[in-house]
């Protein structure tokens, strides 16, 4: 297969053409959402933590090297670096300039532990896919509640301890934000304090360090106005943690299975945490089953009456991620009804995901910067699109699947940030895609 370079691509793209319907088994990687937090717990608890099941993408790798670099030692057997040890060193050197922070957003669940090593954290603004203004304002604001001040410019921004404080640190957010939750979380970590924390954000990815924090000696409590945390009573032994497995590397793959009148097992994501997704699948006439670690992806039978779908993103407790939306936005391409699609989350997603899908031939109407509808089904044509953040990347290989001739994928270095070897997975199921060089 050969290809032309589009502008603006890079020397390697991924070329996805329709083939066959998607069959088999694959097992997904950890997910780099959950991995990321888990690791700056990891630095937060300040003893050795062993964390197993970890994904090989760039974030996870940058941030690997950020601990490292700030302080903690992390050994990865020779054979299996899937698996870490994080522990601090004794070396108390300066706190350190990390301008590889810059290149994720999961940079900022590195302050607590910064703050309690080096009493200061010292970050550049974080990078990562550009889906609109995601600012910190309210992470600022939890370290206030905890007596640390903020100072920020142009280049980045500085947190620093000031007069330790004693007590429950109490606060009650505003919205349900993920990062902010987390950062409440690892410090309380950090100063050993009591938290009452209100209207928390509840994920998977939040409820999973407050398991792995639970495993370790704190007390944890939660429900949807209410998260708790409380110091160990008795001193704490070191930690053995694993990182689940990726809930939206497993919904790409469904969503390609389904868009391939394909059939298949995709092993090792939770099933808990994949509930929004069944159901919107099951909307739009998929035949899903979801069960312990396994979900099934039948649409070789045909597709029960659809309806049209709803995918709103939410951060309320069992709403909709929004990482899911992508993916299904390329299914629903190709199914018949109106489909509507709103991420209020992440307001510049749209502005990357619609105009690749354009390129492709689909038609959507954009509603407001953060809502579309589409009419399915509708016919793509193969061209070069480019992953510019790494959902658009996996959506645009589920399009890929369906539309006439070579489609070929460039901004690889996106799609990596999130997935190792997603393009190998759609293969191991049969999937027509390799990676070229124009």
């Amino acid at each position: 297969m050969t290809t032309t370079r589009a502008p603006g691509m890079a020397a390697e793209v991924i070329a996805v053409r329709p083939g066959a319907p998607l069959t088999g088994s694959v097992t997904v990687d950890g997910s780099k959402n959950a991995a990321l937090p888990l690791l700056a717990a990891a630095a937060a608890l300040g003893r050795s933590v062993r964390l197993s099941n970890i994904p090989a993408n760039t974030d996870v790798q940058i941030m690997l090297a950020l601990l490292q670099q700030s302080g903690w030692h992390v050994a990865q057997p020779v054979g299996n670096p899937a698996t870490a040890m994080i522990l601090p060193t004794e070396s108390r050197h300066t706190n350190p300039d990390l301008p590889q922070a810059a290149r994720i957003r999961a940079s900022y669940y590195l302050v607590p532990a910064l703050l309690a090593r080096h009493g200061e954290a010292r970050l550049p603004w974080p990078g990562g896919c550009r889906i609109g203004a995601r600012g910190m304002d309210l992470h600022f604001k939890v370290y206030e509640a905890f007596g640390d001040q903020s100072v920020v410019d142009d280049t980045g921004y500085r947190v620093k301890t000031t007069a330790p404080r004693t007590g429950t640190a109490s606060l009650v957010l505003p919205f349900r934000s993920r990062g902010a939750t987390l950062a409440a979380m690892l410090r309380a970590v950090t100063t050993g304090r009591s938290l009452r924390l209100g209207e928390p954000n509840l994920s998977p990815e939040v409820l999973c360090v407050l398991d792995a924090l639970h495993t370790a000696g704190w007390e944890t409590r939660v429900g949807e106005r209410l998260l708790t945390l409380s110091p160990p009573s008795s001193a704490p032994s070191d930690a053995a943690w694993a990182v689940p497995g990726d809930k939206v590397e497993a919904g790409t793959l469904a969503c390609a299975v389904a868009v391939s009148g394909g059939s298949a097992r995709i092993e090792g994501a939770r099933a808990d945490d994949l509930g929004p997704l069944v159901a919107a699948l099951r909307q739009l006439g998929i035949s899903v089953g979801s069960k312990a670690n396994t979900l099934t992806v039948n649409a070789q039978d045909g597709r029960v009456a659809s309806r049209p779908l709803r995918a709103i993103a939410s951060l309320s407790p069992g709403g909709l991620d929004a990482d899911f939306e992508p993916p299904l936005m390329a299914l629903a391409l190709g199914l018949p009804g109106a489909h509507l699609f709103a991420d209020a989350i992440n307001p510049g997603r749209h502005s990357n995901l619609l105009p690749q899908l354009a390129r492709l031939g689909a038609v959507i109407e954009e509603i407001s910067p953060t809502e579309c509808r589409l009419t399915g089904p509708q016919q793509l044509t193969g061209t070069g699109v480019e992953a510019t953040d790494i959902r658009t990347g996996s959506a645009l290989m589920v399009a890929g699947l369906t539309a006439q001739g070579v489609t070929t994928l460039g901004g690889l270095d996106q799609l990596r940030r999130g997935h190792a070897d997603l393009p190998g997975k759609l293969h191991a199921l049969g999937a027509d895609v390799c990676e070229v060089t124009p």
